[in-house]
């Protein structure tokens, strides 16, 4: 089971299985939900009643990974992923706790870490998104619970950290990795979905993420190891352009829906910039 901590606000002591669920030594007590992932998240922990994506996004994001336009994106990440300590390595990877932040409906955590389901832990905002992670790789360990605050893990307990295209809490990150522990993060890169936005937005800006990310994340200790490109030119008929717009809250003024009604096939450009971070020890 993977080590996590209680959520109620001053609590903070590790959960442990019994036979009923999630429980600390304060006493407090958590349900599994019947979809398959743990709710830990708190009153206080919430941005609106309706936190997280919307039904809409996440179905569309869901679609978009089904037809493998991302494949490229995960192999391109797994050299990281197979060996994430180096020399110090347990020869087991099984052994490796991983945390996926804002881990959606679960399709990168479950291609990248197939065998691992035990170390895994995927968090997310979105019931709809842990439902259809949890269905899809139900051994798994998936929590409902903020990403962008106080994360629900043990201090040091993890070995990799995996953000993709989601948010991160800078100093949380820092708390749970332990001593040369690895962040995996990947940014939407300048040219992505560029022919998208200049035909809807009418504005084909670029702006590089990767620069302010490798800034930021110095400030707990992480050196940037590595940085690469990933991209990738594919065909979208009118039902996947649709579906990139949902995923990436594109196209949410009446002007744009216009202009998006009228696209029926377009040849898009994907691209993303992937970073590697090791905490130092």
């Amino acid at each position: 089971m993977f080590q996590l901590r209680c959520t109620v606000r001053g609590c903070r002591e590790p959960l442990h299985r019994d036979d009923n669920g999630l429980a600390c030594a304060a006493g407090h007590h958590f349900d599994r939900a019947k979809a398959g992932y743990w709710p830990l998240l708190q009153p206080q922990d919430r941005r609106s009643l309706n936190a997280g994506d919307s039904d809409t996004s996440v179905l569309a994001r869901h679609r978009w990974l089904a037809r493998g336009h991302m494949a490229g994106l995960v192999e391109s990440l797994r050299p990281w992923v197979a060996s994430p300590r180096a020399n110090d390595s347990p020869a087991d990877d099984s052994f490796l706790r991983t945390l996926d932040l804002g881990c959606g409906e679960g399709s990168f955590g479950k291609a990248l870490l197939a065998s691992c389901a035990d170390t895994f832990c995927g968090i997310d905002l979105s019931k709809r998104a842990l439902k259809l992670a949890a269905r899809g790789w139900p051994a798994a360990t998936w929590v409902l619970a903020n990403a962008d605050r106080t994360l629900p893990v043990a201090d040091a307990s993890v070995h990799r950290v995996v953000s993709l295209f989601g948010r991160r809490p800078v100093a949380e990150i820092g708390r749970v990795l332990a001593p040369s522990g690895i962040c995996i993060v990947a940014v939407p890169g300048e040219d992505d979905l560029v022919e998208v936005r200049e035909r809807v937005q009418q504005s084909g800006n670029r702006r590089s993420r990767w620069e302010a990310v490798v800034e930021e994340m110095a400030s707990v200790g992480m050196e940037c190891c590595e940085q690469k490109q990933w991209q990738h030119r594919v065909k979208l008929n009118r039902e996947a352009i649709f579906d990139a717009l949902a995923m990436t809250y594109r196209a949410a003024r009446r002007s744009q829906q216009t202009i998006a009604d009228s696209l029926s096939e377009m040849d898009v450009t994907l691209a993303a910039d992937l970073i590697l971070l090791r905490k130092s020890e």
